[in-house]
């Protein structure tokens, strides 16, 4: 049975340098149970990550038994030329995300690439 989870994009990201949250979408089906997954949303034109949630949990939550979550953030550097991501850093709103789990998820979306890592050093 097809479940509104499999209808959102595992990662939405741009090119360059950006701050990226990560969001766990759950999902409350009326009379069944719970479910949830783990999404990446990123963009340049974000000046703080609380941008990134206000543009994106209300376009989920709009689909009845849908909530969001922001489990923390940091930045991303994506080269489309030398195809690598590197994930670093941390929200001083939402926390440091878990950085693994955010390459795992870039991973499935980009699997020709050179290079997927991450550091929770910087900002």
């Amino acid at each position: 049975m097809e479940s509104p989870l499999d209808n959102i994009s595992d990662s939405e990201i741009d090119a360059g340098t950006f701050k990226y949250i990560l969001i766990k979408v759950h999902y409350s089906p009326e009379g069944g149970p719970e479910t949830s997954k783990f999404i990446v949303r990123g963009y340049t034109w974000a000046d703080f990550h609380a941008n990134i949630y206000e543009k994106v949990a209300p376009a989920i939550e709009k689909t009845a038994g849908m909530d969001c979550e922001c489990v923390g953030g940091g930045r991303i550097k994506h080269s489309l030329d030398e195809k690598t991501i590197k994930v670093y850093g941390y929200s001083q709103g939402y926390g440091l995300a878990d950085h693994a789990l955010t390459v795992e998820i870039l991973k499935k979306k980009y699997p020709d690439y050179e290079s997927i890592t991450f550091s929770n050093d910087g900002y």
